[in-house]
């Protein structure tokens, strides 16, 4: 019987290699995708419902919210603005 061996999730980020820029892009995704799915949930809104308000098909609502999609910033603007929401371009330094 062989033994497996396990890696660490910091040892999986070091075989990766990312860049810091890398790295921010995979958090600022994220937390663009997370901050959408609140709004979204804040408007008290089903995928469908915003769907029909945003013009963007439910299945890519779905996609995008379970991260398995990366959102161009056009349908990211599309599903936000039915909701009273829009992007906003910040300092790295200021947090909210």
């Amino acid at each position: 019987m062989s033994k497996t061996k396990f890696k660490t999730w910091e040892n999986v980020r070091k075989d990766l290699n990312f860049t810091p820029e890398e790295e921010e892009q995979i958090r600022f995704e994220k937390e663009l995708i997370e901050a959408t799915i609140k709004a979204r949930e804040k408007s008290k809104l089903t995928q469908q419902e915003l769907s029909k308000k945003s013009g963007i098909k439910q299945p890519a609502i779905a996609k995008l919210e379970n991260l398995s999609r990366t959102p161009q910033t056009t349908t990211l603007i599309k599903l936000l603005y039915p909701m009273g929401y829009t992007i906003r371009v910040v300092p790295l330094n200021e947090k909210d």
